[in-house]
């Protein structure tokens, strides 16, 4: 497995420091979280920097399938700009969240689908990246929490996946995930299978067997020496 891990763990560290951890410990992925904090403080160090680099677009209070079309178009205008980064630095990837809807009925769900699968559309259009879309948790405020939706984005806007192993443990889509087509990497992290913990692989009840059916990986926890026990438990498969 190509293995990799999150700048979220290493947040707001120096770059280089990041940079040197990965080689040290033979990753060959790192996956920027791109929040607006971290672009504050970067200054090219990713760009030919001898590993495969990825980016995790911004999710906090971004929403490109936003019935307010306000908030829809900023959103949309994060992501792309997110992609001309990603070009800047020779960044593989971005992965980006499909929305969130405020009340979870038939009607809005649908309807927020079709906004997410357009607002979707529009950052391919104007990126020469590729763009990922990652499933997402059980609770009903998600989109793309479920297989049929999310083949339903990638059917209409040619994207590719990104896979959250503990999103598809709450669910308990996980295997159907795994199964779909076009998937870029997948998120590694683990939980109770009922709430999106993100704790480390082997302490919660994901079926670590599943691991076996995927090629490139990033694993994404909050603390590096989570990390670095996830990619032993990985190791011992």
């Amino acid at each position: 497995m190509k293995l990799g891990f999150t700048t979220l763990a290493l947040f707001m560290e120096d770059n280089n420091k990041i940079i040197e951890l990965a080689k040290q410990h033979g990753f060959e992925i790192i996956e920027i979280l791109g929040e607006d904090p971290f672009y504050e403080k970067d200054k090219g160090e990713f760009k030919n920097c001898g590993i495969d680099m990825r980016i995790h677009a911004a999710t906090v209070d971004i929403n490109i399938a936003s019935l307010n079309k306000g908030i829809r178009t900023e959103s949309i205008k994060q992501m792309i700009q997110c992609g001309h980064y990603a070009e800047s630095i020779n960044a593989n990837t971005i992965t980006l969240h499909p929305g969130i809807i405020g009340r979870n009925e038939p009607r809005l769900r649908k309807w927020a689908l079709e906004i997410a699968v357009e607002s979707i559309g529009k950052i391919i259009d104007n990126t020469n990246i590729e763009i990922s879309i990652e499933n997402m948790p059980v609770r009903g405020k998600f989109l793309g929490n479920k297989v049929e939706e999310i083949e339903m984005i990638q059917e209409e806007t040619g994207c590719s996946l990104t896979i959250d192993t503990g999103h598809g443990n709450t669910c308990g889509n996980l295997e159907e995930m795994l199964n779909l087509k076009n998937i870029s990497y997948c998120h590694l992290n683990d939980n109770n299978g009922v709430k999106d913990q993100h704790i480390t692989l082997g302490e919660g009840t994901l079926d670590l067997n599943l691991l076996k059916k995927i090629d490139t990986a990033i694993i994404e926890l909050n603390n590096f020496n989570n990390i670095l026990k996830s990619k032993k438990v990985i190791e011992n498969l």
